[in-house]
């Protein structure tokens, strides 16, 4: 049905051509020999031939031609031609639209090959990503399953042990041990609160719902706002702020955690009586953030591996392996890098636009 419309269509745009072309021929005649008119019915054998196909155009060819001689080749309004050599006239046109309208027809399938290849292609493609998504999507949930019944337990089963000796009444304990439990329940819960918040924050990025909210923020602020957030753990940072660094458009939360989860890192991989420095410095348009500490570093081959979420560095350090993928997430998801560079111990850089 829907080609029969097409094809109803096609055969009343032809024969408005045909019609159009020939008023205009109408008109012009008494400036421009007619002889030389015929020619004027490509412009409707064209647009035919692009659109419809070559059934139609070879039909407004004829259609042009007989239109021609019957209004404008003498004796007019008859089919029969006074000189002869019209008819070798009308022969040429008849060719040259035939000829006109095959190349366009071809043209025309040309196009449309080309436009369902490209279909093809962009099906492929995108065949190819959703594939590629619930690969990752799957290797997420692996991974998730994995921090859940590895990362997540080993706090918790401090947690309860912890509690049940200071809850046990058969164990006598001094207040040195005591306080040791409690300091455990406290550390392992902070723990676990750091676990959980990265695991939602990988979500929220996997998902892309982190849409910023971006605000002017000073870099003095943006790394106050870190320390403030480490709490006892930030006392080792040795920040070194520049009071003339230009200020940035992003959102503080965001970068904060960011900066958080590479000091945080940095502690990790530190020993635990050497501090761990926050630089700032403006250069090239950016602010850069610079966090070095003491540890081992990053081989130079791991530099891109190190911020794929659940991959961990040194295995005598305990953490999901989430810290340095969220820290990079959410400076990507803010106009931000951040990226591991060779000196001296560890050495991560994130640079805002300024």
């Amino acid at each position: 049905m829907k080609k029969r419309g097409e094809f109803l269509v096609g055969v009343l745009a032809s024969a408005g051509a045909v019609v159009f072309v020939t008023a205009a021929i109408a008109v012009v005649k008494r400036w421009v020999p007619v002889l030389s008119l015929g020619v004027l019915y490509i412009f409707a054998v064209l647009p035919v031939a692009v659109v419809w196909g070559l059934v139609l155009a070879v039909a407004v060819s004829i259609a042009s031609m007989l239109a021609f001689n019957w209004f404008f080749l003498p004796p007019t309004h008859t089919f029969q031609l006074r000189d002869g050599a019209n008819w070798a006239v009308l022969a040429v046109y008849l060719v040259t639209a035939v000829v006109v309208s095959a190349l366009a027809a071809r043209a025309r399938r040309r196009a449309e090959l080309a436009e369902l290849r490209e279909r093809e292609a962009r099906a492929r493609a995108a065949a190819e990503l959703e594939a590629e998504s619930y690969r990752r999507s799957d290797t997420l949930k692996t991974a998730l399953l994995h921090a859940v019944s590895h990362d997540l337990r080993s706090p918790l089963t401090a947690i309860l042990a912890a509690a049940s000796g200071l809850g046990n009444p058969d164990v006598r304990l001094v207040r040195a041990d005591r306080d040791d439990l409690v300091e455990t329940i406290r550390a392992e819960a902070e723990r676990l609160n750091r676990i959980v918040g990265n695991l939602l924050d990988l979500s929220r990025l996997e998902s892309g719902v982190a849409a910023p909210h971006q605000e002017l923020w000073t870099a003095d602020d943006l790394v106050l706002r870190a320390l403030d957030e480490l709490g006892p753990r930030g006392e080792r940072i040795v920040a070194e702020l520049d009071a003339d660094a230009p200020p940035v458009q992003t959102d503080a939360a965001q970068i904060e955690r960011a900066l958080v989860n590479l000091l945080d890192n940095a502690l990790k991989f530190s020993p635990p009586d050497s501090p761990v420095r926050v630089r700032v410095e403006s250069r090239d348009h950016e602010l850069l953030l610079h966090v070095h500490d003491a540890g081992p570093g990053v081989p130079e081959d791991d530099r891109e591996t190190v911020f794929e979420p659940f991959r961990r560095g040194d295995g005598s350090v305990r953490g999901a392996g989430l810290g340095l993928a969220i820290a990079r997430g959410f400076a990507e998801v803010n106009g931000a890098r951040v990226w591991a560079e060779n000196g001296g111990g560890g050495h991560f850089v994130l640079a805002l636009p300024a």
